[in-house]
């Protein structure tokens, strides 16, 4: 059974596209700043904790305001620059609409200056649309459940909603975590408490995660990712207008816009696009090998994107890619690509390590045999 079936409200407030965001510089903290601490009756992290577990969502729709500051380099080669394109949610601010209507019904709208971008959900069948492009793609659900954000084109990486990024924070809950109450607030007009995890592995560039649970819902309103030693939030995604009534069923119906080219979707290839990779290399079209080292917070994903001087099978965009990494600066035993959040290290020898760690951890994954990759 899939974990969004046992755990509806850890799936974000659109299971058919919802999956770190952040406010940056100050500003984003005043801009989405909170009334007055309200008066709750106190509740322990344990009986938070709980609520988030046990929390039922029926229906939803509303704003969700995300930032993001990671200090990352500027590389547009690399990363989408375009406000109305999913993929610019890793920089910047954005807004964003959300209803959902049981697990069967969801949308998400990315509102640009440029557009909007939609991924709607309904029973078998899942659209993406995008209106500066006037371009749509229809997936069609055949049996097998599949999930639209790991197996479309959708990037997964940065939660969208308040819901999806605190599902991602849980997951790192064991002993390596420090679970604590912190203030409560008023998010979106509603009272709110607030819960902070800290990592202890010093090794984490994460300082702390907070969350801000409605206090009548039980369910995220807030979720901001702090780096270490960073007063000001380095993520952020939060509701800005919320209503938990379940929205009219005509929001859910896609029917493209005259002059926009639909693309029906091959649901095999969706399907293979969430398998494990199991091989190494990626000649005669097979996967590259990958690994993960390490648990909680400082665990290191570790890929084998192919050996040095391995022919692509696209020498344009090979070129390309090869450029963007000689921008990076050298260290650590490779390439390096740091944010506030995370850290990436591209060796000599066709490896990506990636993870929410230092450099310096980066450097002593890649000399593990385990992550040898060969």
């Amino acid at each position: 059974m899939s974990k969004f079936t046992s755990r509806p409200v850890l799936r974000w407030a659109v299971p058919a596209v919802a999956a770190v965001a952040v406010v940056g510089a100050g500003v984003a903290a005043k801009t989405l700043a909170v009334a007055a601490e309200p008066n709750l009756p106190p509740r322990t992290a344990a009986q938070l904790l709980v609520d988030l577990q046990t929390a039922q969502l029926d229906g939803l729709s509303g704003t969700v305001v995300e930032r993001a500051d990671l200090g990352l380099p500027a590389l547009p080669s690399l990363l989408g620059d375009q406000s109305s394109e999913l993929t610019s949610l890793v920089s910047g601010k954005h807004t964003l609409r959300v209803w959902y209507s049981g697990p069967d019904k969801a949308r998400l709208s990315l509102l640009g200056t440029q557009g909007q971008s939609d991924i709607i959900h309904n029973g078998s069948d899942t659209w993406t649309w995008n209106s500066k492009s006037a371009t749509a793609q229809h997936y069609k659900k055949n049996g097998a459940e599949t999930d639209p954000t790991q197996k479309g084109p959708v990037p997964s990486e940065l939660p969208k909603s308040p819901q999806e990024a605190a599902d991602l924070a849980l997951k790192a809950i064991d002993p390596t975590t420090q679970v604590s109450i912190g203030n409560s607030a008023k998010i979106a007009g509603r009272d709110a408490y607030e819960l902070i995890l800290r990592p202890r592995d010093t090794a984490s560039t994460i300082g702390q995660i907070r969350l801000a649970i409605d206090a009548q819902e039980k369910l995220p309103l807030r979720v901001q990712v702090l780096a270490k030693g960073d007063s000001n939030p380095a993520f952020e995604v939060a509701f800005t207008q919320v209503s938990f009534a379940r929205p009219d069923d005509s929001q859910f119906v896609f029917n493209p816009p005259a002059g926009t080219k639909v693309e029906e979707a091959d649901p095999g290839k969706a399907e293979g696009a969430g398998k494990q990779p199991e091989h190494n290399g990626q000649q005669n079209g097979e996967q590259p090998k990958s690994t993960v080292i390490g648990t909680g917070w400082t665990s290191v994903f570790v890929v084998r994107t192919g050996q040095p001087g391995q022919a692509s099978t696209d020498p344009a965009e090979e070129k390309k890619v090869q450029d963007a990494i000689n921008q990076l600066p050298l260290g650590n035993g490779g390439r390096t690509f740091n944010s506030k959040l995370f850290s990436v290290l591209i060796t000599d020898d066709g490896r990506v390590l990636a993870g929410a760690v230092t450099p310096e951890r980066l450097s002593q994954v890649a000399a593990d045999p385990a992550a040898a990759l060969k």
